[in-house]
């Protein structure tokens, strides 16, 4: 017999479907419709008639004329991601240590931190862009103090960089509040025995605090990687969206659906812009459930 009060599961029955038709309605009937699209020539201007072509998008994108390009922006994409997230956490798990102590103005340091979260992705590219100006940006003008070119803001081979720099800047605000709830969940009496045992800073950070922060490591490489792979619009809005240097695929797929013309020569076209959505979705995909699956083993070894 039942535990449960009669009709005490009705609610959660409701609330859980309701998630479902959410889920379907925002989540999977676009992905849907994303991936028919990305087998026909929509442009989404008025009076060109649509037409299915098969799988001539993924032909296009694997092409000889075509594949330069999109490796160079795969390759991009993937260095992006990895520079990022790697440093994302690095440096994040290294303040949330700090600010976790009990030091003065903590409170303020933390607010600091997470300001970049607050404001919107496009008005950080503009502060940046405003900063890193090579002519007239605060950068520059720092930067010849010294001695040295102010042109090496604008040189093509740095702006990669760049745009990691940025990206890494705006993303490290989340990656730090959600370390510093993992580490003030930690109880305070398993550092103390470590230490009265003789453990020194380090070892009890890598025998105590790295193996208890596992779920949150787990959530911010998940969510910087996710983060990183999808971006766009601090290589749009820092370097615009022709440069080969800062070409990612997500910045392609905006280019060919949205641009009007973009670097590869094929104008806007919503069809292909969704084929190669439905690339990066698998890249993304692939790329998640690895990352989980060994930090998921590593959680079980801690």
């Amino acid at each position: 017999m039942s535990s449960y009060p009669f009709g005490a599961r009705a609610p959660m029955r409701i609330t859980f479907s309701l998630g479902l038709v959410v889920l379907a309605v925002f989540a999977l009937l676009p992905a849907v419709a994303v991936f028919v699209i990305s087998f026909t020539d929509i442009r989404g201007l008025p009076g060109i008639p649509v037409n299915w072509v098969g799988f001539d998008n993924y032909e296009r994108f694997f092409s000889a004329a075509k594949i330069g390009y999109n490796l160079n922006a795969l390759k991009n994409t993937l260095i992006y991601a990895v520079v990022s997230t790697v440093a994302i956490n690095l440096l994040g798990l290294a303040i949330a240590v700090l600010l976790n102590q009990k030091l003065r103005g903590r409170t303020f340091s933390r607010a600091v931190v997470f300001l970049p979260t607050i404001l919107g992705v496009t008005v950080i590219g503009l502060i940046w862009s405003l900063f890193f100006n090579p002519s007239a940006g605060p950068a520059a003008s720092i930067w010849s103090w010294f001695g040295a070119d102010s042109a090496f803001f604008g040189d093509p081979n740095l702006a990669l960089a760049l745009v990691i720099f940025v990206q890494i800047w705006a993303g490290l605000g989340i990656a730090v509040v959600i370390y510093l709830a993992g580490l003030q969940a930690i109880p305070e009496e398993l550092q103390e025995a470590a230490s009265i045992d003789g453990a020194s800073g380090g070892q009890r950070m890598r025998l105590i605090t790295v193996p208890l922060l596992a779920p949150s490591i787990t959530a911010n490489v998940l969510l910087a990687i996710v983060g990183s792979l999808q971006s766009y619009q601090l290589a749009y809005v820092l370097t615009g969206p022709n440069n080969p240097a800062t070409q990612l695929l997500s910045l392609a797929i905006f280019a060919q659906g949205f641009g009007g013309s973009s670097a590869s020569g094929l104008g806007q076209s919503q069809g292909y812009a969704a084929t190669i959505s439905v690339i990066q979705f698998v890249i993304v995909s692939i790329a998640s459930l690895l990352v989980l699956w060994y930090l998921r083993r590593r959680e079980a070894k801690l």
